[in-house]
């Protein structure tokens, strides 16, 4: 993001590493792999250790880069879970974004039940903008729920923490026709599907050259 032009995509929507899962210094530092599920068929990734204070300067950096990119009036939509959630409301201030609301992606009671506990059933997108938004008549004629309710059979997955590809859909229909949409953290390309389902252009940066190779592939089969 540091080599890119000021002002020239319409939304940063992404999902981040969340560096949560554990209520320990160990059991955060564990692979992402054992720390979210039990056994399963993904690749793990890195920039998922860190502790509460380092993660919040780091999202505040890439925030800004973000911001920095991003058109005034601009879109930010960020993931995160209830362990991180105060953070990712801090931090993407801090850097700069105008906080406007939260969307709530049920999972549905499919999620792993934990006895005697509430099921961690719901993932959160914290939506900011660069400023103003701008007069009512200038946006998209939508009204988008606040609560999306979808449950991703993990038969539909390609990453680890991969999120639906109708739930990305439904984030960005707020956004004007052909936006311009980078994810900074693209996983295995489910933020790109969607911009394309949609008429968008996207772009993506992930750091692991696996995910690069298996959102490339996926983009070239226009049945997923």
């Amino acid at each position: 993001m540091k080599r890119m032009e000021n002002g020239i995509y319409d939304s940063i929507t992404t999902d981040p590493p969340y560096a949560s899962g554990g209520l320990t210094t160990a059991e955060r530092k564990a692979p992402p792999a054992r720390k979210y599920v039990s056994s399963c068929k993904y690749l793990s990734f890195d920039q998922d250790t860190r502790d509460q204070r380092s993660h919040f300067f780091w999202s505040v950096m890439w925030m800004q880069e973000a911001l920095r990119i991003t058109r005034r009036g601009g879109w930010l939509m960020v993931f995160t879970d209830w362990r991180q959630f105060p953070l990712t409301s801090d931090a993407l201030q801090v850097a700069g974004w105008t906080w406007r609301a939260v969307v709530t992606w049920d999972k549905t009671e499919a999620c792993r039940p934990h006895q005697g506990l509430f099921r961690n059933q719901a993932e959160f997108v914290l939506i900011a903008t660069n400023g103003s938004i701008g007069k009512e008549q200038d946006r998209p004629r939508v009204f988008p729920a606040g609560v999306f309710r979808h449950y991703l059979k993990p038969g539909d997955k390609m990453h680890l923490t991969g999120k639906p590809v109708p739930l990305m859909r439904h984030l960005l229909t707020v956004l004007p026709p052909k936006s311009r949409i980078l994810d900074p953290f693209m996983g295995s390309g489910t933020t790109i599907v969607a911009a394309r389902d949609l008429g968008h252009v996207a772009h993506g940066i992930d750091l692991s050259p696996d995910n690069v190779r298996i959102a490339q592939a996926r983009l070239e089969d226009s049945t997923t």
